[in-house]
C-alpha cells in the first residue's frame, strides 16, 4: 500500500498538495491594536465553564489586525506570495485556568484558507473575512510614517457585512502594544464526531505560543472603534465596547512550533 503524506489534508504520496506544511510556522507581519473594556459577563459568557475571568480587569478587549507575511521552514512560500500573504483580525479576552492567566482568541476572520487550516489545528476558531489596514512605508505621500500623529485605519467584513471599523492615531513610543494579548495562549480543540449525538471525537484545552521573538518599536495612541452584527456573525452583541483603553502599533516577528496539551477529554474512536 503506498503511504500518503502531508501534514493536512488533502494527503498525497508526495505530500505536496497538503493545504498547510509541517511546523515551524514563521510569520513576519505589523499589528494594530484596540484595546477596550466591555462588561466582565459578557466575557464570563463566552468562557467555557472550566475557565474562569482573569483577575484583574477581566472585562478587558483587544482586537487586533494583523497584516502577515508566512512561511514554512526554506521559505519557498515567499517566491509565491500568494501562499504567503495575508490579513486577519481577531478578538482576544484573557482568562485564568488553574491559577494562571491566559489570552484566547474568541473570535477571529483571515483572507485565505491555509491561515484557516493553521488556526483550526491551533484551536483558534477562524473564519473567513475581508480584512483592510493601512500599511506604513518609508517612502512618498501615500503612506503614514511611524511618528507622533500617524493615523491608522482598519476595517473587518464578512459575508459582506461590515464587522468592524478603527481608526487609530499614533502619539508616542511604548513599552509594549497592550495587555490582553500579552499572555500564552490558551485554546479548546475540538470536533464533533460524525456519529449523531454521539459527542466530540476531539475535545482538548491546550495553550501555546511564539517562539523567537523578534519585536519592533511599539507605538500607542488614541483609538475610535465602532462594531456590528451581521445575519451571520456576532461581535457588538457579544462583546460591546463600554470604555476604549487606547491604540498600539507594532512590527512583530515570531515562529510557531507546537503547543501544550493540558487536558484532552476527546472520545475514543
Amino acid at each position: 500500500m503506498n503511504a500518503l503524506n502531508g501534514f493536512l489534508p488533502p494527503l498525497t504520496p508526495t505530500g505536496t498538495s497538503s493545504l498547510v506544511p509541517s511546523p515551524p510556522w514563521h510569520y513576519s507581519g505589523t499589528l494594530l491594536t484596540v484595546e477596550y473594556r466591555t462588561d466582565p459577563g459578557n466575557i464570563r459568557a463566552i468562557l467555557p465553564a472550566d475557565l474562569d475571568l482573569a483577575p484583574d480587569d477581566p472585562g478587558a478587549v483587544a482586537i487586533i489586525w494583523a497584516d502577515w507575511q508566512s512561511c514554512s521552514d526554506g521559505g519557498l512560500e515567499l517566491l509565491d506570495p500568494i501562499r504567503s500573504q495575508y490579513l486577519e483580525a481577531f478578538v482576544v479576552v484573557r482568562c485564568s485556568y488553574a491559577g494562571v492567566v491566559y489570552s484566547r482568541c474568541v473570535a477571529i476572520w483571515v483572507t485565505k484558507d491555509f491561515a484557516m487550516a493553521r488556526g483550526w489545528f491551533q484551536g483558534y476558531p477562524k473564519k473567513l473575512g475581508s480584512i483592510q489596514v493601512t500599511r506604513i512605508f518609508n517612502r512618498g505621500k501615500a503612506t503614514p510614517r511611524l511618528e507622533a500623529g500617524a493615523q491608522l485605519g482598519a476595517s473587518l467584513s464578512a459575508y459582506d457585512h461590515r464587522l468592524a471599523s478603527a481608526v487609530v492615531t499614533l502619539r508616542a513610543p511604548a513599552e509594549s502594544n497592550g495587555f490582553v494579548n500579552g499572555h500564552r495562549m490558551l485554546h479548546n480543540r475540538f470536533l464533533p464526531s460524525i456519529g449523531k449525538g454521539d459527542g466530540l471525537s476531539l475535545d482538548q484545552l491546550v495553550s501555546m505560543g511564539g517562539v523567537d521573538l523578534d519585536l519592533g518599536q511599539a507605538w500607542e495612541g488614541d483609538a475610535e472603534l465602532s462594531l456590528a452584527d451581521s445575519p451571520w456573525d456576532e461581535l457588538h452583541s457579544i462583546l460591546p465596547v463600554h470604555e476604549i483603553i487606547g491604540g498600539y502599533y507594532r512590527e512583530v516577528g515570531t515562529t510557531f512550533d507546537g503547543g501544550e496539551l493540558i487536558v484532552d477529554r476527546s472520545r475514543a474512536v
